[in-house]
């Protein structure tokens, strides 16, 4: 088996209920879509990185994995991509006594399901209908594929978070909307967390849409959190 890596380096985590936390990132290569706010464009294309095998890859994350690292994060492009490639390389993470996180789109949850039992940590990623993932027609499934990814891993016992990026464009009606669907799958107790993640530059949402959208996931969920990219702060990749 081959996988198609753009990038192994560590930083420290600047997005979601885990920030600050010193981290592997393991960036792959290839995703389909196109978010209007996306910062790793360059990793979208499918032949972009470079090809290894994957117990060559498993080498060069051994190789360069630094002490006290806290968890290693599989990330895109989107790594439901190369799903089995992932599994195999977060068996290996495993095997080191580290925590495997997956960050993805979960655009597909049959893919996801692949993975999943391979990951201890999950960012389920929502994405809002102003952000350009899918066109409007193709959006409901793509919410229904995530929506059922969600399910998966609150049934896998895994430790599960959610993560909505928003922009100045999305609406409380629309983020209204996702926080109903959500909750009505799941209960506020089978998540790690709810983070509301504000566009970061071009398109970034001011302070008043941010307090509209945390009071209507706020009923639902009351651990809900406005957490921005932290790591553009303190200038870590």
């Amino acid at each position: 088996m081959k996988v198609r890596l753009f990038e192994i380096f560590t930083s420290i985590e600047g997005e979601g209920i885990l920030y600050g936390t010193k981290t592997m990132f393991v960036r792959l290569a290839g995703c389909p879509f196109s978010c209007f706010y996306c910062d790793t464009a360059e990793a979208l294309p499918s032949n972009s990185g470079t090809e290894y095998p994957v117990a060559e890859a498993c080498r060069l994350i051994g190789q360069n994995l630094q002490q006290n690292t806290y968890k290693v994060n599989f990330t895109g492009g989107d790594p439901l991509m190369q799903p089995d490639a992932v599994a195999e390389m977060a068996e290996y993470v495993r095997s080191k006594s580290i925590p495997v996180y997956l960050e993805s789109a979960c655009f597909d949850s049959a893919r996801f399901s692949r993975v999943l039992p391979s990951i201890d940590l999950v960012k389920i990623e929502f994405k809002t209908r102003d952000s350009g993932f899918v066109d409007d027609g193709h959006y409901p499934d793509l919410v229904k594929n995530v929506l059922e990814c969600l399910r998966l891993s609150v049934t896998s016992k895994k430790d599960t978070y959610i993560k909505v990026v928003v922009s100045s464009r999305t609406t409380g009606e629309d983020m209204a909307e996702l926080a109903g669907q959500v909750f009505g799958v799941i209960a506020a107790g089978d998540i790690s967390g709810f983070v509301i993640q504000p566009v970061y530059g071009a398109g970034s949402p001011g302070l008043d849409l941010l307090m509209e959208l945390y009071d209507v996931v706020w009923p639902h969920y009351r651990d809900v959190r406005i957490v921005p990219q932290m790591h553009k702060f303190i200038g870590a990749p």
